[in-house]
């Protein structure tokens, strides 16, 4: 069995680190299903990814001419790359294998779905982003789900003081 060194485990979170999660879409939505998908980026872009410039609330995923697209994900100007910036919001392409690509659009397609991106993060130092199958959430699901978790946090609570 090898020991890695603090340095070397800082490493290994550091290229495994979450960049951004899309907070409100557990609360938006029903996840059904989810997917890793690969991102074609710029030069600017991996490095505002790398700072953290980036931002999927807004986002969502569409599929054109075969082809998974990210629109809506802002990432930031690098300030340093000055004539060969990228634009912020441009659609970006999300690489999957075709039979993923087929079993996702299908669903995805259907009346009351969409695709949208859960994170951005780094996966063996290279960026993913988390692509779900979602249905939207009415006003009173919400407060369901809501009213749910808190009397599952309340359970928890009540298990820990008895103890």
């Amino acid at each position: 069995m090898t020991h890695k060194t603090p340095k070397q485990v800082e490493a290994e979170k550091k290229r495994n680190a979450v960049v951004c999660r899309n907070r409100k879409a557990s609360h938006e939505y029903e996840i059904i299903d989810e997917i890793e998908c690969g991102v074609v980026l710029r030069g600017s872009e991996v490095k505002s990814v790398r700072n953290g410039k980036v931002s999927v609330d807004e986002a969502y995923a569409r599929i054109r001419n075969g082809e998974l697209w990210l629109v809506g994900c802002h990432i930031a100007e690098y300030p340093q790359a000055n004539v060969q910036n990228h634009e912020p919001l441009r659609a970006r392409k999300l690489l999957l294998h075709k039979s993923e690509l087929l079993k996702f659009a299908e669903k995805g397609d259907e009346k009351g779905f969409t695709l949208i991106p859960l994170d951005v993060h780094f996966s063996e130092g290279k960026i993913k982003v988390k692509v779900a199958i979602a249905r939207g959430r009415q006003l009173h699901d919400k407060r369901e789900k809501l009213k749910k978790n808190d009397a599952e946090r309340e359970m928890r609570a009540a298990i820990r003081r008895e103890r």
